[in-house]
C-alpha cells in the first residue's frame, strides 16, 4: 500500500502555527514585540481543555520562518495583520477570540476591521493605539524618548534588552521571570526587532477604534512602564463595546507574571460577553 505524505500548509510552517486543547471554541493567542509564542505557557493551559488553542510566532519571531521576513511588508503593523489573516484563512477559522499582547492588541484590531465577521470577541492585554504623546493625548512617550528607544536597540540591541527587562516585567520578587523575558530578548535579531519598534511607536490606530464592531476587554495593570493607565480609559472612551479592567498585577507582562489573574479576566469577560448573546 502506497502511503501518503501529509501536507502541511506553508503559512503554517512559516509562523510556526501550534493547534492545541481539546474544545471546538477557537481562542488565539498573538505575542508582542521581541516575544514568541513561548510567553503565553503560563497561561494556555487553562484553556486547553474546552478551547481550540492556536500559537503562532510572527515572521522575524521565535521560530518562525525567517527567509519569509520582509522589511517593506512588516514596517507597519498591516504586515503583521496580513499574517494575522493568512493564519485565519489557512486554517478556515471561524468565531475567533483573539488575546492580543501589547502591540498585538492592534494587530488583532486591525485584522478584526478587516474581517470582522471571523473574530467573536477581541482580548487586549496592554494595549496602546499610539505611544507617542500627541496635544492632549498622554500616549508616555515623548518623541525624543522613542528616537532613543530606537538609537539604543541598534547600537546595543542585547544591552538595551537587558536594562529595559526588569523594568517591563516590573516582577522583581521574581527575577527568573525577567531573565524569562531577556531570553525572549535574545532570540530576535537586531534588524528585525529594531524595524519592529518602528513599526510599534510609529503606529497610531485612534482612529480606527471606533470602527470595531467586535467586543473587547482591555486588560490594563498598575504602573505599566510602557502604556499608562489612561490610555486603557481612552480605549474604553472612543471604542464601541469595550470592556475595561485594572488589573491588580502591575507591568507589562500579567500573562507571564500574574497568570491566574489573567486567566480569571479573560474567563470572565467571556463568560459576560457570551450571556449577553
Amino acid at each position: 500500500m502506497e502511503s501518503k505524505s501529509i501536507v502541511v500548509h506553508p503559512i503554517l510552517i512559516r509562523n510556526n502555527v501550534k493547534i492545541l486543547g481539546e474544545g471546538s471554541q477557537v481562542i488565539v493567542f498573538a505575542h508582542g514585540f521581541g516575544c514568541a509564542q513561548t510567553t503565553w505557557k503560563y497561561i494556555t493551559d487553562a484553556f486547553l481543555e474546552d478551547y481550540k488553542v492556536i500559537l503562532f510566532d510572527y515572521v522575524g519571531s521565535g521560530q518562525s520562518d525567517i527567509s519569509q521576513y520582509d522589511y517593506h511588508k512588516y514596517a507597519t503593523l498591516d504586515g503583521y495583520a496580513c499574517d494575522v489573516i493568512d493564519i485565519i484563512e489557512a486554517l478556515n477559522l471561524k468565531d475567533i477570540i483573539f488575546v492580543g499582547h501589547s502591540v498585538s492588541s492592534m494587530i488583532g484590531m486591525i485584522a478584526a476591521l478587516q474581517k470582522p465577521d471571523v473574530f467573536k470577541k477581541l482580548v487586549f492585554i496592554g494595549p496602546s493605539p499610539k505611544y507617542l504623546n500627541d496635544n492632549d493625548y498622554i500616549g508616555g512617550f515623548e518623541a525624543g524618548d522613542i528616537e532613543n528607544i530606537f538609537n539604543l536597540i541598534s547600537e546595543d540591541y542585547l544591552g538595551w534588552a537587558k536594562s529595559i527587562s526588569p523594568k517591563v516585567m516590573a516582577c522583581p520578587d521574581q527575577p527568573e521571570l525577567t531573565n524569562f523575558l531577556l531570553e525572549c530578548f535574545e532570540e530576535t535579531s537586531p534588524d528585525i526587532a529594531l524595524a519592529f519598534a518602528m513599526a510599534t511607536f510609529k503606529s497610531d490606530c485612534r482612529e480606527k477604534l471606533k470602527d470595531l464592531s467586535v467586543p473587547s476587554l482591555t486588560l490594563s495593570t498598575k504602573n505599566d512602564p510602557m502604556v499608562p493607565l489612561n490610555v486603557g480609559e481612552y480605549i474604553k472612551e472612543y471604542t464601541p463595546d469595550n470592556f475595561l479592567v485594572v488589573m491588580n498585577a502591575t507591568g507589562h507582562y500579567p500573562h507571564i507574571c500574574a497568570p491566574e489573574e489573567t486567566i480569571r479576566e479573560i474567563k470572565n469577560f467571556i463568560s459576560y460577553t457570551s450571556s449577553l448573546e
